[in-house]
């Protein structure tokens, strides 16, 4: 049972940006995919999950700050480590060899069944000798082990939160709805829908990958994109098609434009937590065509006295 303070590496006020950001470098060093032929990685890569996975549950965290669960989140002892009954005459004043406590006498010459006692602080024993009595309820029964899972989510799904079917190990599959924000390396939470155990189901860990497309690029809650225009719509300018991840849309190209000029889609990104979206860049690239005769004759009877590299010194 590792400490997953210990296991991410952050102190244990560590905010939850700090353990978000440890996670992630973690999951990028150990990734399953960039350690085909390690598995001991990719057992880290489910202990790193895991403790993150406790330590981003408010309520899991604050159980395990107080001593209540440990880090696998299964119950912990009530009588801490190590001790017992041999233990406890270690520490105490019978004369005897032994000590006693609350009409029981341990050590000496008479021990009573000691699973008797544990019983009894477990709510099962009858009282034996001075009439003791627990205030103990029995121990939680612990969950099964959480089951972490890959999504690989397209690029244009991430972007405007379109829901994905995922298989769990049972065969069963369900819709999920990416939340705002998503981004890779985020995880979602399935509660109960992770292996049996005596005391109930564990979670589900979805630990979000988002797939790259050929030709958007993500730059934080935007979208980026290399648009390609004709010399005749960079001179006179007009309007042209553009994808974005919604739809296509018309932009207008000013006259006189240039390979390199940025031209922003409001709204056109990705959501962000706060319910808002990003925007789209667009940088226009003037495509040449090679072997155009018109175009060449053009060009040789025309005369461009401007440097343009004159601001570089050159």
């Amino acid at each position: 049972m590792a400490d997953p303070y210990q296991t991410l590496g952050v102190a244990r006020g560590a905010s939850e940006a700090d353990i978000k950001k440890a996670y992630r470098k973690l999951a990028k060093e150990l990734h399953p995919d960039r350690n085909k032929d390690n598995p001991k990685a990719s057992e880290r890569f489910s202990q790193v999950t895991n403790a993150y996975d406790l330590l981003t549950d408010k309520d899991k965290r604050a159980r395990f700050d107080r001593g209540e669960i440990d880090g696998d989140g299964n119950p912990a002892s009530p009588f801490g480590y190590g001790g017992g009954a041999r233990a406890g005459a270690a520490r105490g004043g019978n004369p005897g060899g032994g000590f006693s406590s609350a009409g029981f006498e341990f050590g000496g010459g008479g021990d009573p069944d000691i699973s008797d006692v544990f019983e009894g602080l477990f709510g099962g024993a009858r009282p034996r000798g001075g009439g003791f009595a627990s205030g103990f309820g029995r121990q939680p029964q612990p969950k099964g082990a959480n089951v972490t899972y890959r999504l690989q989510v397209p690029f244009v799904d991430a972007a405007t939160l379109n829901p994905q079917r995922v298989t769990l190990g049972d065969g069963k599959t369900i819709d999920l709805k990416l939340p705002a924000g998503v981004e890779a390396g985020t995880q979602m939470k399935l509660s109960g829908k992770g292996e049996q155990g005596p005391g109930g189901a564990g979670d589900a860990i979805i630990a979000i990958e988002v797939q790259a497309h050929r030709f958007f690029t993500r730059d934080g809650d935007d979208v980026r994109i290399d648009l390609p225009i004709t010399l005749v719509e960079a001179v006179a300018g007009g309007a042209v098609r553009v994808p974005t991840v919604d739809k296509a849309v018309m932009l207008t190209i000013p006259k006189g434009t240039t390979s390199g000029k940025t031209l922003r889609l409001k709204g056109k990104g990705f959501h962000k937590k706060d319910g808002s979206r990003g925007d789209q860049l667009v940088t226009l690239m003037i495509d040449i065509p090679a072997d155009d005769v018109g175009l060449q004759e053009f060009v040789a009877g025309w005369t461009d006295a401007r440097n343009p590299r004159a601001a570089m010194g050159v």
